[in-house]
């Protein structure tokens, strides 16, 4: 090694764990199935703010499981991703929206996941308001929530994790 050099040993280094890390043989390893959930209990403690919740159909999905298992990937704060649909009891998302302090303002969620589609509801005049997104996640976690007066349903859409434990 005496005709590397410093830079010649740590490119040499540097080559050798990135050669490591990556996998030669292809994974024949099919991604994780994303299961839809309707279980209410969950969103009741993160989402408690909306109030009496009569339905779901919500979507956990860890990011990165539709890589292969024998790609090395990094765990970090993001690992889980949340998107659903809640129904809330007749006239609640009436009250939310009217309150004057949450400035609630017309916007459609991004086009939901298949698996959502059917639970989407039909001509649904959306609404969005980034104070009460802030109120409800109480510096938790970032998301947005959009709201139908008309049908008492809320999209959520979450792409950071929520601060107590995996869905």
């Amino acid at each position: 090694m005496t005709g590397l050099g410093r830079r010649g040993v740590l490119a040499l280094g540097a080559v050798l764990v990135l050669a490591a890390c990556t996998s030669t043989e292809k994974s024949t390893e099919k991604p994780e199935a994303v299961k839809l959930r309707t279980d209410l209990a969950p969103l009741k403690g993160w989402f408690g703010g909306l109030g009496p919740m009569t339905g779901a159909h919500w979507l956990p999905k860890r990011l990165g499981a539709d890589r292969p298992k024998s790609r090395v990937t990094i765990p970090g704060p993001t690992d889980f991703h949340m998107v659903g649909t809640v129904r809330l009891k007749a006239g609640t998302v009436a009250a939310i929206t009217a309150a004057p302090r949450w400035h609630f303002r017309p916007e459609a969620p991004a086009e939901p996941t298949p698996e959502l589609a059917a639970f989407m509801p039909g001509n649904a005049k959306w609404v969005r308001s980034r104070d009460f997104d802030d109120h409800l996640a109480a510096g938790s976690y970032q998301g947005a929530f959009h709201l139908d007066p008309r049908t008492d349903t809320v999209y959520f859409d979450i792409p950071e994790p929520l601060a107590t434990t995996e869905p």
